[in-house]
């Protein structure tokens, strides 16, 4: 709190009465003033660190997305290989059936 005695400048913000309830029961709940918990919010808050999770969850939903992707490849060559068998087997038996006519 030495940071309290050297404060000189005074913030006012907007916040919604269910907003000011809840940062009013946090101050309470540490024991500090509002100013306080105001400070040490700010000197928790690391932005750099926000920035390096958000990387790493879109690196992983990149690779999600690749994998879906991938996946999707293999089962559309499964269909188109499954679609060639069924062509080939429906022609015999059109040749059969010509031969047997």
């Amino acid at each position: 709190m030495a940071d309290a005695a050297k404060a000189k400048v005074r913030i006012v913000f907007s916040a919604t009465p269910q907003e000011k309830e809840n940062i009013l029961n946090k101050a309470d709940e540490l024991n500090v003033p509002v100013a306080e918990l105001m400070r040490r919010s700010v000197r928790a808050y690391d932005s750099e660190s926000a920035q390096e999770e958000l990387g790493i969850l879109a690196d992983q939903a990149k690779a999600a997305a690749e994998r879906v992707a991938d996946s999707i490849d293999e089962m559309l060559a499964f269909v188109d290989a499954s679609n060639k068998r069924i062509e080939q087997m429906e022609m015999k038996a059109a040749v059969r059936t010509s031969k047997s006519a």
